[in-house]
């Protein structure tokens, strides 16, 4: 297998392991509040990080590109709270389709911040997995877009952007001999700092949360956060932001499928085309 089918395939993996977070936030937001759930959820898996640095002996205070992993780690959570404040105001088929976008902006951003060259292939696989994702969040009921409150849609726009920037400019934290469990760790505890405005809001819940719960926290933590991040880093050094983001659609898939298994969702047909919409954009860019 050559080395860009491998680093596809470790972004299919990350997506796909992305798309499980969706199904499980939701067990976890019937014991706790969606900030409880961010701030704790970024905490286990800063903690964890920290863990494996410290008995990997990779600690250390003098690490490369310091200033791109603070940018990178706020940009993250600013992107997590503006798409959590978000979606109390958006409705559910707003913020899939705003956030999914990240695509479209990424093509937009990365030949003007990397001047990365677009190919045909790459405009189409953009425009196809744009089609791919409008199916599967409004399953053409485009009357859902329209009614949610304008200020969740501008915050889940937000949102999307962001990811979009994240997206783009890991790109330059992958060139070189990169540390990647360092850069990781110091990325993920730069998240937290705007994360840290909402624990006097959370606090007062965590001894109260059931295994259940703490169930949540760790799985996405870890399995939908640290995991992914890793699989997705090797193989952005790779491939493009545009291609990388494109394939990262898998996650969208991944959660319509587990969601209509795990939590009764309804799978339609429009679902199914948009899927295979998605699948095509993917093979198209890789």
């Amino acid at each position: 297998m050559g080395n860009k089918k491998k680093a596809v395939l470790m972004t299919v993996l990350a997506g796909s392991l992305w798309g499980t977070s969706f199904p499980a936030i939701k067990i976890g937001l019937q014991y706790m509040g969606t900030y409880t759930f961010v701030f704790l959820r970024f905490l286990v898996a800063s903690l964890t990080m920290l863990f494996v640095l410290l008995i990997t002996k990779n600690f250390s205070l003098n690490f490369s590109k310091k200033r791109l992993l603070l940018f990178l780690g706020v940009i993250n959570g600013v992107a997590y709270l503006m798409q959590y404040a978000g979606m109390v105001y958006a409705t559910a088929s707003e913020s899939s389709l705003f956030v999914n976008l990240s695509a479209v902006w990424v093509a937009l951003l990365s030949p003007i911040a990397l001047k990365e060259r677009l190919g045909g292939k790459k405009v189409i696989g953009v425009m196809v997995s744009l089609l791919g994702v409008l199916l599967m969040t409004t399953n053409l009921d485009f009357a859902l877009l329209g009614t949610g409150d304008i200020m969740g849609d501008f915050l889940v726009i937000g949102a999307g952007i962001l990811w979009a920037v994240f997206i783009v400019y890991n790109k330059p934290l992958v060139g070189g001999n990169m540390n990647m469990v360092q850069s990781m760790t110091w990325l993920l505890l730069f998240t937290m700092l705007p994360l840290l405005f909402t624990a006097p809001f959370s606090a007062v819940t965590y001894t109260a949360l059931p295994w259940e719960a703490w169930a949540a926290v760790l799985y996405t933590a870890v399995l939908c956060w640290v995991v992914p991040y890793y699989l997705w880093l090797k193989g952005l050094k790779l491939i493009s932001p545009v291609t990388s983001a494109i394939v990262l659609l898998t996650e969208i898939i991944i959660a319509v499928t587990i969601s209509t298994i795990a939590l009764g969702e309804v799978f339609t047909i429009v679902s199914g085309i948009g899927a295979i919409f998605i699948i095509i954009a993917i093979l198209l860019v890789s």
